[in-house]
This record gives structure tokens, C-alpha cells and sequence, in this order.
């Protein structure tokens, strides 16, 4: 298997275990569960492919990634009380899960002739849009517009790997610098709680 693939696998399985347990926590019933886990995990892409009118969707093409979500609501149901002191460790998956989708989605949109600033959208979006309608399904304000700084984190990781292969650092080196980046910036915002500036108030008033 690819280390790619698997890598976007193993995201995935995060981003559905982070949405089920978010669902529980909303005392959802089983269904409403396993849509909340579908779309963290799978809207994303299945936004930029509508977007970018791409088919088949991400999840219709490849049913590797409904198998992988069941079994995420399933080991959540099975091992709810367990998971909860592993939260580093599947926040790392979902920070590498972050740092994949970015770049898979920066690629899709390249290779569908998109401008290069609508192709780092469309990886942002691949990556943090789950994530938002999760939120929004759960009458939760977005965590992307209050609080943590990822979806940057996804623009700055996108723009590396961008300039990487502008200077003509192979392809697969490219996508782990950009990976990389992600990754390193989320943990440093998580473990040092930054945040991006707020409006508190017109610049010019008293």
C-alpha cells in the first residue's frame, strides 16, 4: 500500500473517531453518530470535488474510506472510555490526517488546471471543511473561526510544498516538507496556545 494512501487512511479514521465522539458527547443516536463521523472525515473532500466538479466523489470511488469510517464508530462505541487518555495520540493522527489532506487536495486541484491560489483553497478546504460542518450539524460555532489555527497552518504547509517543487525538489520530498510544515506549526500552536488576532474593535475608534 501506498504511504500516502495509507497515511490518508489513517486521517481518516481519526477525523471519523473525533466526529463520533463529538456526536456522543450531543447524546446523538447511532445514525446521527455515523453521519457526524462521515462528514468529519470525508466532507472535506467530498466539498472540493463538488467544487472542482471532480468524480467519482473521494468516497464513491474508493469504498476503503466507508470501511474505514464504520470501523471508526464501531471502535468508538466498543472503547469509548478508553480513548479518552490516548487523546495525544489521536491528535496526532489527526494532525498528520490534516497534513495529508492538505496536500492531496492542493494536487487535485492542480491536476484539474486550477490557479495555483484556488488549488491551496481547495487543499484547505479538503482538510478543515469536515471539520466545519461538523461543527455546524452539531449547532457548535465553528472551532476554525474562534479558536485554533489550522486552516493557516494548511495555507503555510501548501505554499512549501509549492516553492519545493518550484525548485525542482522531487515530488515525494515535496509533499513531506509541506506535510511536515503542518504538522510541526499545529503541535507548536496547540502546545503554546497561539492564536490568530481578534477584532475587538474598529482600529481608528476610542
Amino acid at each position: 500500500m501506498d504511504i500516502i494512501y495509507a497515511l490518508d487512511i489513517i486521517g481518516t479514521f481519526a477525523f471519523a473517531i473525533s466526529g463520533a465522539l463529538v456526536a456522543m458527547r450531543n447524546d446523538f443516536d447511532l445514525f446521527g453518530v455515523g453521519i457526524i463521523a462521515f462528514v468529519t472525515a470525508v466532507g472535506g473532500g467530498m466539498l472540493r470535488d463538488v467544487l472542482i466538479n471532480a468524480h467519482p466523489i473521494n468516497w464513491i470511488g474508493d469504498l476503503n474510506y466507508i470501511w474505514t469510517i464504520l470501523t471508526a464508530v464501531f471502535f468508538t462505541f466498543l472503547f469509548r472510555s478508553k480513548i479518552a487518555p490516548l487523546r495525544k495520540t489521536f491528535f496526532l493522527f489527526d494532525t498528520v490526517g490534516i497534513g495529508v489532506f492538505t496536500l492531496l487536495g492542493l494536487q487535485k486541484g492542480l491536476s484539474f488546471g486550477l490557479p495555483v491560489f484556488v488549488s491551496l483553497l481547495m487543499g484547505m478546504v479538503s482538510a478543515v471543511f469536515g471539520g466545519v460542518i461538523r461543527d455546524v450539524l452539531t449547532n457548535q460555532v465553528p472551532l476554525i473561526f474562534k479558536k485554533e489555527i489550522y486552516a493557516s497552518a494548511c495555507l503555510l504547509g501548501g505554499v512549501s510544498y509549492l516553492v519545493a517543487i518550484k525548485l525542482s525538489v522531487p515530488d515525494h520530498i515535496s509533499f513531506i516538507i509541506g506535510a511536515s510544515v503542518i504538522i510541526i506549526t499545529r503541535l507548536i500552536v496547540v502546545r503554546y496556545h497561539l492564536e490568530l488576532p481578534k477584532i475587538k474593535s474598529d482600529i481608528f475608534g476610542k
